[in-house]
C-alpha cells in the first residue's frame, strides 16, 4: 500500500506554561532554602515549611489540573493499524514489565508515522508481540506519542489486523513529545534561584548575625561541620547536607549521614525522611507519642540508588532533572516513594520496606 509520511508541527510553550514553570521552581527553591536554612538556624517552622510548601503545592496543581484532563480524557482517541518495527524489554521486578516499542502508524485518514511508546505487558503475553506483527492502537489526535496497543480490540479490528500489511515509514517521520527547549529550563530555574535568594535574605540575620557565644551552653544545638558534609540535629528534626561533587546516592553515604543523626541511639524513630542529591531530612518521632515510627537504622538504604535509576529510565522520564526519596509509615506498613521530573512530566514508583516495587505511576 502507499503511505504518506508527515510530522505533526511542534508545540510551542504558552505563557501560562512559563509561569507554571517559574512558579514551579519558585517553589522547589524556596522549598530546598527553607530546609537548609530552617536547619542551620534552629528554626523548626521554617524546616516545617519547607517540608510541607511541596506537597501543598503539588496537590494544587494536581486539582489545578483536573479541568484540563477531563478535557483530554473527553476526546475520544483515534485507533489505526500499525506495525511492531521493533521492542525491548526495559526493566521490571514484577509479572508486568515495561516493554519499548517501535511503531509505525498507518491511520485511516491521515500519513502514516513512527513513533516509540512504552507499555506494561505481562510476561505471558510478550509472546504474542513479534517484530513485523500488526496490532490496533490507540492515540490522542495531538498527542500521538502517548499511543497505547489495544489488548482486546474489536473483531472488526482483529480482522483488519490480521488481514493487513503494512510498509514502514523512515525514521524521519517519527514523532515524539516536544522538548521543554531553552526558554522553559531557563524560567525553571530562574524561580529556583528567586525562590531560595528570598529565603535567604527573609533570614539573613538569623544566619549571618547570630552570637552563639552568648548563648548558654543548653541552647546551643549540637553541629557537626567538616568541608564535606554539615550535619544539623534537635530534638524534632535532623538535617545532612553534602559538599559539591557529592550525592546520597554514592556508596555508604546515606548509612554514614544517618549515623550521624541518630548517634548511636537504637530507640530513635522518624516519622518522615526525605532524601534529595545532595540534602537528607529526618522528622524525628515525639518521644511518647503514639504514631507509627520508622526505625531509621531498618530502611533499604542499599537499594535507594537502584531505585532512582529504575525511576529514571523506565517510566518514560528520558532525562531526569531532579529526584527525592520521601519514606513514611503515616498509613501503617512502611512506603518508599521515589519522584523523578523531567521534560516528559512527574513519574514516581513506590516500593516496600525492604526496597521492592510495588507501584509503578508513569510520566504524564
Amino acid at each position: 500500500m502507499t503511505i504518506t509520511t508527515g510530522v505533526p508541527a511542534p508545540t510551542r510553550h504558552t505563557p501560562l506554561a512559563l509561569a507554571r514553570g517559574f512558579l514551579t521552581g519558585g517553589v522547589v527553591g524556596t522549598s530546598l532554602a527553607a530546609l537548609v536554612v530552617g536547619g542551620i538556624t534552629a528554626n523548626a517552622p521554617l524546616f516545617t515549611t519547607g517540608l510541607v510548601l511541596p506537597v501543598v503545592y503539588g496537590l494544587l496543581y494536581f486539582l489545578a489540573g483536573r479541568p484540563r484532563r477531563a478535557r483530554e480524557a473527553a476526546v475520544v482517541p483515534r485507533t489505526a493499524l500499525a506495525t511492531i518495527e521493533g521492542l525491548k524489554a526495559i526493566g521490571g521486578e514484577s509479572s508486568d514489565i515495561p516493554v519499548r516499542f517501535d511503531l509505525t502508524v498507518v491511520p485511516d485518514d491521515g500519513p502514516a508515522f513512527r513513533v516509540e511508546a512504552t507499555q506494561d505487558i505481562n510476561l505471558v503475553d510478550l509472546g504474542d508481540y513479534r517484530p513485523r506483527d500488526v496490532v490496533v492502537v490507540q492515540y490522542p489526535a495531538d498527542r500521538p506519542w502517548r499511543l497505547r496497543i489495544v489488548r482486546r480490540p474489536t473483531p472488526e479490528w482483529e480482522d483488519r489486523a490480521a488481514s493487513a500489511r503494512l510498509d514502514a515509514v523512515p525514521e524521519a517521520a517519527k514523532v515524539a513529545a516536544p522538548p521543554e527547549g531553552c526558554a522553559f529550563g531557563f524560567i525553571l530555574f530562574l524561580g529556583l534561584l528567586a525562590g531560595a535568594a528570598a529565603v535567604v535574605l527573609l533570614f539573613r540575620s538569623d544566619l549571618f548575625d547570630r552570637d552563639d557565644t552568648a548563648e548558654p551552653p543548653s541552647a546551643i544545638k549540637p553541629s557537626v561541620s567538616s568541608t564535606s558534609s554539615t550535619t544539623v540535629v534537635s530534638s524534632a528534626s535532623g538535617t545532612v547536607a553534602l559538599g559539591p561533587g557529592q550525592s546520597f546516592l554514592d556508596k555508604g553515604e546515606l548509612e554514614r549521614a544517618v549515623g550521624s543523626l541518630t548517634r548511636g541511639e537504637d530507640s530513635r524513630q522518624a516519622l518522615t525522611v526525605v532524601v534529595q542529591e545532595r540534602l537528607l531530612s529526618v522528622v524525628f518521632a515525639p518521644t511518647g507519642a503514639q504514631v507509627p515510627g520508622l526505625d531509621l537504622k531498618a530502611l533499604p538504604y542499599d537499594r535507594f540508588p537502584a531505585l532512582v535509576t529504575e525511576a529514571g529510565t523506565t517510566l518514560g522520564v528520558r532525562d531526569p532533572r531532579s529526584w527525592q526519596i520521601v519514606t513514611d509509615r503515616l498509613a501503617g506498613p512502611v512506603v518508599i516513594r521515589v519522584v523523578v521530573t523531567g521534560p516528559e512530566g512527574t513519574a514516581s514508583l513506590e516500593a516496600d520496606s525492604q526496597g521492592k516495587v510495588v507501584r509503578r505511576l508513569p510520566a504524564r
